[in-house]
């Protein structure tokens, strides 16, 4: 990775808060910081911006990329699927490393896209502002007949990614347990603790990522969902009732959406809630919220756009792992190097 020097910049938002209004208030003001006197413009994506979180630095210790790997499926007859692995300069095998995976891997592994998780990743771990973590990188599966999803093509109209990530049933969280996982453990020391492992995506990615905490929170047990497709595509409009529900379940997740995300207008010019990006998103906190999850979230101004959650994701990051236990010693006081390091 590039290092890349630059003047110290304000933060994209301040730390999120746990009360509505002040999450509504910690919003405003990172809009505030982003677009300055130019917020009441208009719903425009070009107001968020990548912030030094999100860009490496001279000194911080970089992770490696893996890949990409191929991964074969019987969950999914006849289909592979491309996934990169993210591992920390930190990573000891000596210790139990957290897991983090992301759909749509190709949007969120590339160091110049508007996540650039690797280069998060690198800056908050340094800092001790979350664990190490492995991070993987999976896009969704396709046949011999099908293509590869690509930066400029996520694959609803290519591949198999509508079957796998907007489904509501429990196949996408097999094939990441039955099949991506033990491919992963003969490598990698990662922690059994589902605590300990998180699930994000953005889109349908988003919808597939809480599918796969909501059907096996006994392996997955944290969310990120960026414009998060919780409408009728396959019917993940019912999301927000089947949360109402249900016993509560031990899943924390953190949503990101935009006021002018798609908002259920059909070609015929009618107005279908189902379709509603937005209205969707409002009613699964809601419905989060009234059964006592462990939810936050940021509404923006933008359209179906990943502008606004690459420019947060880092501290929809801290927020996630907020609470992970770290030791009681002098060393915690310090920035996070790799053993061996001078």
């Amino acid at each position: 990775m590039n290092t890349i020097h630059f003047p110290a910049q304000p933060a994209l938002s301040p730390p999120l808060a746990t009360s509505p209004i002040a999450r509504a208030l910690a919003c405003a003001v990172a809009c505030v910081v982003l677009v300055g006197s130019t917020v009441l413009a208009g719903p425009t994506d070009d107001v968020y911006y990548l912030g030094p979180d999100s860009e490496p630095h001279s000194g911080v210790p970089q992770g490696k990329i893996i890949g990409p790997e191929t991964l074969a499926s019987t969950v999914f007859p006849n289909t592979t699927r491309h996934y990169w692995i993210y591992v920390p300069a930190q990573y000891d095998r000596a210790k139990p490393a957290c897991l983090m995976i992301f759909q749509d891997g190709h949007a969120f592994v590339s160091l110049t896209g508007s996540y650039r998780i690797p280069c998060v990743f690198d800056n908050l771990i340094y800092r001790r502002e979350m664990p190490v973590t492995i991070g993987v990188f999976i896009n969704p599966g396709h046949t011999p007949e099908q293509q590869e999803s690509t930066d400029r093509e996520w694959g609803d109209r290519v591949n198999n990614r509508p079957t796998e990530y907007n489904e509501l049933n429990d196949h996408y969280a097999r094939m990441i347990i039955q099949e991506l996982l033990p491919a992963l453990q003969t490598r990698y020391n990662i922690s059994p603790n589902p605590e300990d492992r998180a699930m994000a995506g953005a889109s349908s990615g988003a919808i597939c990522a809480f599918t796969v905490a909501w059907q096996r929170p006994d392996q997955f047990r944290k969310v990120i969902s960026t414009i998060g497709s919780f409408t009728n595509i396959r019917g993940g409009h019912v999301y927000p009732d089947l949360i109402r529900n249900a016993e509560r379940k031990p899943i924390r997740i953190y949503l990101q959406d935009g006021a002018n995300d798609n908002r259920g207008r059909r070609r015929d010019g009618a107005y279908d809630p189902q379709w509603d990006w937005h209205a969707q998103n409002l009613k699964m906190v809601q419905a989060l919220t009234a059964k006592g999850y462990d939810v936050n979230y940021c509404w923006g101004l933008g359209t179906h756009s990943n502008k606004q959650g690459g420019a947060i994701m880092p501290e929809m990051l801290r927020w996630l792992w907020r609470d992970y236990p770290r030791p009681d010693d002098p060393s915690n006081r310090t920035l996070f190097v790799p053993a061996g390091s001078p």
